[in-house]
């Protein structure tokens, strides 16, 4: 099942971002098919452990029969907790690879994609309550206006916003095709595919939290990590690679590092790339959804 459950993305250029020692500890917080840990624990020695994180029900199918391997199955926004509940307060590296995998676009019945008719779902963790068709039936409009916008960077976030709520009036939006009849008048011609894939990533990032998840990771990864230990995140969307970069090169997600009494910057990190890696030509025939992959490393003071 794993094969084509996810092909990793940048695979060896994260496990050399890791720099794993053989008998180190390691956590790969979205593990998904399993590709990167299996690459990770085929570096380490018999005392060296990888954790895995995974909400995602479908993911522990792919769990490794290995002494070494320790599977979470909880969201990595609760990471710090569950590396204390497993008796680790320090590890020597964490993987991060942000996206969706192929595999939960490939299951028509959670509806992340926009190529099954299928009702609109979208929860990352099947017990989660809230779903895509909650915040399409729910939200006001202002709320719906911004996280087109902000999360989809839909140009006309405005005008679907208002077109979504005046159709839910007459009929609930339960399906890929009611929301279809709903933004009818404002998807593209010739560009249906792009639009309705940036509205999907809005929906998705809302459902999910995925930006507050994102932001409670970083903060919580400066302060289990090891001096010299390194964070390696993979992101698709600026939306992502912003706060990541902003983390690693100020210790902040926004704004500017904090300094000491002397004025000296305070920082967590300091970045082993000076810019975000990305795939190569071979990469990008193989795998196509690697084009919008940014991998950026950070090593702990």
């Amino acid at each position: 099942m794993e094969n084509n459950y996810h092909v990793p993305v940048l695979l060896q250029e994260c496990i050399d971002g890791l720099n794993i020692k053989p008998d180190g500890v390691y956590v790969d917080v979205t593990f998904g098919g399993g590709g990167h840990s299996k690459e990770i624990l085929s570096k380490l020695g018999k005392n060296g452990i990888l954790i895995a994180f995974d909400q995602d029900p479908d993911a522990q199918r792919n769990r490794i029969d290995d002494p070494r391997f320790l599977f979470v199955d909880q969201n990595f926004a609760f990471l710090k907790n569950n590396l204390r509940l497993l008796g680790y307060k320090q590890v020597d590296g964490i993987l991060a690879d942000l996206g969706v995998s192929s595999h939960q676009f490939n299951e028509p019945e959670r509806g992340f994609s926009t190529r099954f008719e299928s009702s609109l779902d979208m929860r990352m963790d099947k017990q989660g309550k809230l779903t895509a068709a909650d915040v399409l039936n729910t939200y006001t409009e202002e709320k719906l206006h911004r996280i087109f916008g902000i999360y989809g960077e839909v140009k006309n976030a405005k005008s679907l916003a208002k077109s979504v709520v005046t159709f839910r009036a007459n009929q609930p939006i339960v399906t890929l095709a009611d929301f279809k009849l709903a933004a009818a008048a404002h998807i593209p011609k010739g560009k249906e595919n792009k639009y309705m894939a940036q509205v999907f990533q809005a929906l998705r990032i809302e459902v999910n939290a995925e930006i507050d998840v994102l932001e409670s990771f970083l903060l919580q990864s400066a302060e289990v990590l090891n001096t010299g230990g390194r964070l390696v995140v993979m992101s698709y969307h600026s939306l992502e690679d912003r706060p990541v970069k902003n983390f690693i090169a100020k210790g902040k997600i926004r704004g500017e590092a904090d300094k000491d009494f002397f004025g000296n910057e305070e920082k967590p990190f300091k970045a082993i790339t000076r810019k975000a890696v990305v795939a190569d030509d071979e990469e990008l025939e193989r795998n196509s959804r690697a084009r919008s992959a940014k991998l950026r490393i950070g090593e702990k003071l």
